[in-house]
């Protein structure tokens, strides 16, 4: 793998990671301009905690696309299998940002309630949460969409974060609107808490998401289903197969096997097995990189329904010449 050049594949899915990060990086920047503005003209502790959660994301963005940068390049002496888990490492810095605005908002809610600040001009917090709440449900779906077809835990971070603060422009607009109707400042605080609960949420959520790839978790059941399916189309070539192991790295997928096969079979005939079964599982699941260790049965021949020149002179000599059974 040290060495290999980038295919067309691995270059198009730079690009997609690319540019979601680069989108999300201009709309982030200008939805905290605009929260900024409101907040010097409004005095609302919910829009500036929406403000800092932005801030935040914005901050995830850039280790977002630098983690992007180092985590697609190709293996080098170095780093032999990749850079892939530099996503994850991206992934829990993110987590890390989201626990810490989630504890500020809260601190801050607390001293506006005891202090009891009033809220300006509502109108004009309630026009920019509107205008977030569209911008972040449209990038969301975006980067949930580049996500899932590149296999991104980072862009997934960025897209669950984007994606709580739909929930959270919501719930500040909810509050905005009912202090403007019924003058209850106290509710600006309140509704500050309800949205750092969903920030402190999202940052389990991206910890235990991006934990497993560096600790080597197995890849999904579902996945492992897919290669068992495929090691078994080829049951009529092999006598069996065993020690599977699976893990994740980013975006990168890792699988090891042990494939055992006929005594008397060749080197050429095993090598052409495992290269058609590692196109099989490549089909599957892209970006995978399979090792397969190749061994000799031991001559059970009972128990086996493979056909070979090993087997019939076994059932020859236990049955006697025309005996033979398939």
């Amino acid at each position: 793998m040290a060495g290999k050049k980038l295919g067309s594949r691995e270059k198009a899915i730079i690009a997609s990671k690319s540019y979601a990060a680069k989108l999300t990086l201009i709309v982030v920047i200008g939805l905290i301009v605009l929260k900024v503005a409101v907040v010097v003209i409004t005095g609302s502790i919910s829009i500036l905690a929406q403000a800092v959660d932005s801030s935040l994301d914005l901050l995830a963005i850039v280790v977002t696309f630098v983690a992007i940068r180092i985590a697609t390049k190709p293996a080098d002496e170095e780093h032999p299998f990749g850079h892939g888990k530099v996503e994850n490492i991206a992934a829990m810095v993110q987590a890390a940002l989201i626990f810490a605005v989630g504890g500020w908002i809260i601190y801050s809610a607390v001293q506006r309630i005891i202090t009891g600040a009033r809220v300006e001009l509502a109108e004009a917090g309630i026009a920019v949460m509107l205008v977030s709440m569209i911008a972040s449900i449209f990038l969301s779906r975006y980067l949930f969409k580049v996500a899932k077809a590149v296999d991104s835990v980072a862009l997934q971070a960025n897209a669950q974060n984007i994606a709580v603060d739909v929930y959270s422009a919501a719930a500040v607009l909810a509050g905005l609107v009912a202090v403007r109707f019924t003058g209850l400042n106290i509710l600006d605080p309140i509704i500050a808490l309800a949205v750092a609960a969903l920030i402190l949420k999202t940052g389990y959520d991206v910890l235990i998401n991006s934990f497993g790839g560096l600790i080597d978790t197995r890849l999904p059941e579902a996945e492992e289903s897919v290669i068992r399916a495929c090691i078994i189309k080829y049951n009529y070539r092999m006598v069996a197969f065993h020690d599977l192991r699976t893990r994740k790295a980013g975006s990168y997928r890792y699988i090891d096997l042990h494939l055992v096969m006929p005594k008397n079979e060749s080197v050429e005939e095993a090598h052409r097995v495992c290269d058609h079964l590692e196109r099989d599982i490549k089909s599957k699941l892209p970006r995978a990189h399979i090792t397969i260790h190749v061994e000799p049965c031991a001559t059970e021949c009972d128990q086996c329904s493979v056909s070979c020149t090993l087997r019939d002179r076994v059932y020859r000599k236990k049955y006697g010449r025309g005996q033979e059974q398939s």
